[in-house]
Order: structure tokens, then sequence, then C-alpha cells
């Protein structure tokens, strides 16, 4: 089938949002109200962050605000990986974190095991699979980095399996595959919108204020004291609160200063029709394991629960200026693109449709994993940076800004992950010229057996190199 022709009835929305059972919006905020903890934006970041406020006191007032749906954002339109990797991978820890390894791996692990069982004990139906992922090789350089990752994944004790062109052949069929690397425990899939939906039911439950339709516009101390409260000011009402938490992503932070470390990165998705019986018997994969390529332009993939496949990944565009825009969300020659990777990757569903074409904005770092930050005495902190892993991060990330808060030291706030921040990115126009001299030069690499120019070993000297 000709790809114009795959793509032509795709739904410009994501998958996930285009669901008849999303809940019905709340209310905006009219006017002034006063709260314990405010907590600006409904993506997962702020939802746990919500909930695990009103679990450690269940008589706290929090006050929630977001500026569109909650979940509508980043949290609905990724591709459901839900990864214990807190740092980016195991190789990007070690690179930054080398002596705080085994502890983050750790919490890592205890936190995909705790949204799995808060997911079981509400119930949260969001299709939770414990799947693990497989990372697979496509191109002859990228057998050994396998290799040397299976050896270092088992010095840290994770499970994971090498499985040559043969074994993987026969785990899910594709002429494209040379190896790949099964980490088994991992990794959960998950319907993302519906998980965040289920949270947000959780957080009104507990007794969280939720407005929907409230951007924040500022946020600002009432006094010059160190207890006085804050004022979190929106487009038509205000709150006057004890702390504040910010869980914005890749929307410009209401602290100004934070956002010379993010950088909005759009990413692009398809999803097909459901497979029939024959054509999911083509393509095998038995153990629906999500999958991810090792190249610098890597694809992602996965089987919905009614096995559809969600296809995503290979570009990753930054506009001038971080520029963040529904009309940014539609690129037709990615579309076209990754259609024709995914028929390269499974040559035997060629005749299949894509049902939905969409994208969302990555809040990207220097460092690819989250930040922290605190100000105004302890009582505005703040998390972003997830760079694309926030599914399962998100909820560690929350956590830690629940303990900042309390101002008490915890095993998690000692942290260097925590105290520390990323580099960031240069002002423009030298962060547009930078970002576009890396992607070409990462798109050369992948074209050149994974070799690295001067410009991507400078970055890598400084702490900035990306590795996918």
């Amino acid at each position: 089938m000709h790809r114009a022709a795959a793509l032509a009835e795709a739904e410009p929305l994501s998958f996930w949002l285009d669901d008849p059972d999303a809940p019905a919006a709340n209310p905006s905020l009219t006017g002034p109200t006063e709260a314990d903890l405010t907590v600006v934006g409904g993506g997962f970041t702020g939802l746990w962050t919500a909930l695990m406020a009103k679990e450690a006191d269940p008589g706290r007032h929090v006050v929630l605000l977001e500026g569109g749906r909650c979940g509508w954002a980043a949290s609905g339109r990724n591709g459901g990986f839900c990864a214990a990797s807190l740092t980016h991978g195991l190789a990007n820890g070690l690179e930054r974190f080398p002596d705080e390894v085994p502890v983050l791996e750790r919490l890592g692990r205890e936190n995909l095991d705790a949204i799995e069982a808060v997911a079981k004990k509400l119930p949260i139906d969001c299709g939770f699979e414990r799947t693990g992922e497989l990372s697979v090789a496509t191109e002859p350089y990228q057998v050994d980095g396998l290799r040397a990752a299976e050896l270092e994944a088992l010095r840290h004790g994770a499970d994971v399996t090498y499985l040559g062109t043969a074994e993987i052949r026969a785990e899910v069929h594709s002429p494209t595959y040379l190896a790949g690397l099964w980490e088994r425990n991992g990794c959960a899939l998950v319907n993302p919108a519906r998980l965040a939906w289920g949270l947000r039911a959780a957080c009104e439950a507990a007794g969280v204020d939720i407005y929907e339709d409230t951007p924040v516009v500022g946020v600002d101390p009432r006094g010059p004291g160190p207890t006085d409260p804050m004022v979190v000011r929106t487009e038509r009402g205000r709150v006057t609160t004890r702390g504040v938490a910010l869980g914005t992503n890749a929307e410009p932070s209401p602290l100004r200063r934070l956002r010379r470390y993010i950088v909005p990165v759009y990413d692009y998705v398809l999803m097909t029709e459901p497979l029939g019986d024959e054509q999911l018997a083509s393509v095998g994969w038995q153990n629906r394991q999500g999958i991810g390529g090792c190249g610098n332009q890597f694809l992602y993939y996965r089987l919905s629960a009614d096995n559809r496949i969600l296809f995503g990944g290979y570009d990753a565009i930054y506009h001038f200026a971080s520029r963040i825009e529904a009309s940014l969300e539609q690129r037709a020659a990615t579309f076209t693109r990754l259609a024709e990777l995914f028929v390269e990757t499974f040559p035997s569903l060629d005749d299949v449709r894509f049902t939905h074409a969409w994208a969302g904005a990555i809040d990207t770092c220097s460092r690819f994993c989250c930040f922290f930050d605190r100000s105004h005495h302890g009582r505005v902190v703040s998390v972003a940076g997830y760079t694309g892993l926030g599914v399962g991060a998100s909820r560690f990330g929350a956590q830690v800004m629940v303990d900042l808060l309390s101002g008490e030291e915890t095993e998690r706030t000692r942290l260097t992950m925590v105290r520390t921040k990323p580099l960031p990115f240069p002002p423009e126009p030298l962060r547009y010229a930078g970002i576009q001299l890396t992607r070409w030069s990462m798109a050369r690499a992948d074209r050149h057996g994974g070799r690295r120019n001067l410009w991507l070993r400078g970055l890598d000297r400084a702490g900035m190199g990306f590795d996918s």
C-alpha cells in the first residue's frame, strides 16, 4: 500500500486521548481561594504529587491547577512505556552518577513496583503489563553495544537476556533485526491517558480540589518574610498557599530562571488499526514486549490492548525560541517517514492502515533525566527534564517534591541527582543552531557506523552528549 493511502484516514490526535470514557472536564478556578499546597500541572508529576501529599497528611488542603485537561499533554501523548530507570538508562546513570547507581537502580525498581501496586489496588484500568523491553540492533555496529550493555546490566542485577539474530527474529519477526537484549522486568506497558485519569479520580477521592482550564500566570511571595505564603496567580483567580509544587514538564515554568534548563522537543507517533489474527501471527511478538532501537534516531513501538501497533520516534524536532503550539503537532514528512520505516520493520503488514497520528513535546534537559529546584525558602519546589521517560520516573519526581516540601532529609533528597542541576542550554540563536547541528551529527553517526564527529565528541566531554 502506498504510504499516503495508509495515512489518509489517520485522525490528528492521540489515540489514548480519543477515548469515549474520558472523564468530564472540571471547572476553572475563578476568584480567590486558599490551600496548604498548590500543585501546578495535571500530568503524571502533578497528580502523583497531589495524591502522595494527601496520603502523607490527609488533613492537608491540596489544590491542583491544570492549564488544559488532566493528562492532555505529555502524559496522554507518549508511547506508554513505564520504565524503572530514573536515569534514562543504566549507561546514562553510570556516566552522570556513578557512585549512586546502585541506589538509583534500587529506587527505580521500587518505584515501578509501587506504580503497579497502586494500579492494582485502586484499581486503575490502564492495561498495566509487566512485559519488559527489547532493545534491538539493526546495524552491525550496534550488536557489540548490546553485548556490552548486557554485561553492565548483569553487573547491576538486571534480568537481561541477549538474543542473537535467529533468536530475536523468532521472538519478533522483523528482517531488520540483527540482535536484541530483553530486559525482562524493568519496563511495563500502560495506557497512559487512563493511568492519568485513574490518578485524577484517586486525587479527587482523597479530597484534592482540581481545577482545569486554569493556566498559571505567576507564582510570587505575598511578603518578604521566609514564612509568608505564596500566591499562585491564574487568568481568573489566585491561590494563597503555604507551598507550591511545579510539575509543568515541557511547558514554560512559572519560574523564569528554570526555563533555560529545558527545551521542548516534538516526538511523533502513529497508531495502526487493530491487527487481525493472521497479521498478528505474521510478526510473532507473543510476549508483547515494548521495543526500542539502538540508533540515535531510534524507533520505539509496542502493542496496545486491542492489538494495534504504536510506532513512534525517529525524528525529534525543536522549534526556534522553544515554541509550543498545536500547529506543530502535525508534520506530514515525519509521519510519512515513520510509515515507511514501519513497513521496513514489518513487511508483512504493508496493507495496514494508520488510524491516529500525533505528537507531543518532550521536556528535554542536557543530562536527559529529571532535575529538581527549591526556591523561596523551600516553599516552592519543582521537577522537570524527564526527557521521554516520565511515565515511570514522574512518580519518583513527585515523591522527591513531597520530601523537599516537608523540609526533612531523606535517602532521596541526599542524592546528587536531586542536589544538582544539568548544564543550561545557551540563549537563542545559539540554542537553535546547536540543537540543529547536534541532530545533523547524530543522523550522520547513524549512517557511518555510529562514529561520532568532533561536535558530538565535544558534547560528550562537556557532559551533554546524548546516546539513545
